[in-house]
């Protein structure tokens, strides 16, 4: 359809859209009136990583149509543990770690969004607030009649599990009634009529909705976004070193920045729709560019993302690593870098250590297809030992990664 919200035109056209539950219903109402919309994060870790990045968008796509984001923390459901996508249940945190993390994701939520107490500024809530007032029983008396086991069988977090015979425990089970008991509690506490996700959430936002109904009677919307892989069919957020994280303290800025520019070229588009606030016609433009002049547009995406997740030092400082280290062969200020120690080091446990490898058979089958070079030059003997007393040395893997050994 055609949408006239400010809102939904927004969305639709930098490509967030992939289910509505009423999309004339709610283009009706953002024209109406302002739209708090939200969408959760639960708090397993002090940094998210690149793959919710999409959702940290929405919610500034969200403010920037003039709406009001809810940042809900999972404060609650943590202890829970959520079974969409995962193959076995997770690490149960304390209470204390939740809270550390929660305030250490806040951080970046700060640069992408506007918080305070105007009618579009941003909130952070934390569903720990209600949930733990909850008496069990009682939710079970309110609650529990408006879910039948036959359906919760049906969604993906559960089926797939119980196809692939991974255990789902029964505290894991009941993750999708709290998450909406939270869209309930969002409608009532902070008249939320919106909640947002990836499309493996769409299960539990049509519960969301369906229990906000059925309880309180009020008419609410839910939006989710396409599954978001890169070109080549990878999950977004995720490298052969690990997971790319958004805060600085648990991932490098040039690190950060190398992964942006390191894009597949057919996703160089698609991305700076998502990821940047550059005009559509800018990046017609730079998506249009081809062989070697789209990495130009490359370096304007890992610019623009970098910049906006980071800051406009780190994104200069990171460009500026990458010019020295590509073109002049030097060292850049913003490799990694990690300690040489007196007695020396393996190149094998180099290349684990700086985070270019996994594990140590990866650095191995590394070093043995010719990917793996000391200050320039490949290296072919996986016993090699970088010493101890060399000045500050060069480590690569293939053409793109580069990291700094420096004598402890």
């Amino acid at each position: 359809m055609t949408y006239t919200s400010t809102l939904l035109r927004l969305l639709d056209e930098r490509g967030y859209i992939h289910q509505l539950t009423d999309a004339e219903g709610l283009d009706k109402l953002a024209n109406a009136q302002v739209i708090p919309g939200y969408i959760g994060f639960d708090a397993t870790a002090p940094s998210l990583h690149v793959g919710s990045l999409v959702q940290i968008m929405m919610l500034r796509r969200l403010q920037q149509a003039g709406h009001k984001p809810i940042v809900l923390m999972g404060g609650g459901t943590t202890k829970v543990g959520d079974p969409s996508g995962k193959d076995e249940s997770r690490k149960l945190l304390t209470a204390e770690a939740i809270d550390t993390n929660i305030a250490s994701i806040r951080t970046v939520f700060e640069r992408y969004l506007t918080f305070g107490d105007g009618p579009s500024d941003a909130v952070m809530v934390n569903n720990d607030t209600w949930l733990r007032e909850l008496g069990y029983v009682g939710l079970l008396r309110d609650v529990g009649p408006h879910f039948t086991i036959n359906r919760m069988l049906t969604f993906d977090s559960v089926r797939l599990r119980l196809e692939r015979e991974q255990p789902l425990t029964f505290l894991e089970f009941n993750y999708m009634i709290l998450q909406a008991y939270d869209f309930r509690e969002l409608a009532l506490q902070h008249q939320c009529r919106l909640q947002m996700g990836g499309s493996d959430q769409w299960g539990n936002i049509v519960n969301g909705i369906e229990l906000t109904r059925r309880m309180e009677g009020k008419e609410v919307f839910g939006l989710t976004t396409p599954l978001l892989t890169t070109a080549d069919g990878a999950k977004m957020g995720k490298t052969a070193a690990g997971a790319v994280w958004l805060n600085e303290d648990a991932l490098p800025s040039y690190d950060f920045w190398q992964y942006w520019r390191n894009t597949d070229d057919r996703d160089v588009g698609r991305f700076m729709r998502l990821f940047t606030d550059l005009p559509l016609d800018e990046i017609a433009r730079l998506e249009a560019l081809e062989g070697s002049e789209i990495n130009a547009a490359k370096v304007v995406l890992a610019n623009e993302v970098t910049r906006m997740c980071r800051g406009d030092a780190a994104a200069k400082t990171a460009e500026s690593t990458a010019s020295t280290t590509f073109a002049g062969g030097g060292l850049g200020a913003d490799l990694p870098v990690i300690a040489l120690p007196p007695e020396g080091m393996g190149i094998v446990d180099a290349l684990v250590a700086i985070g270019f490898a996994a594990s140590r058979s990866e650095a191995k089958r590394l070093i043995a297809g010719g990917g793996a070079r000391v200050d320039g030059a490949g290296v072919s003997d996986e016993n090699l030992i970088i010493s101890g007393s060399s000045a500050e040395v060069r480590i690569s893997a293939g053409k793109k990664k580069h990291g700094i050994l420096r004598p402890a």
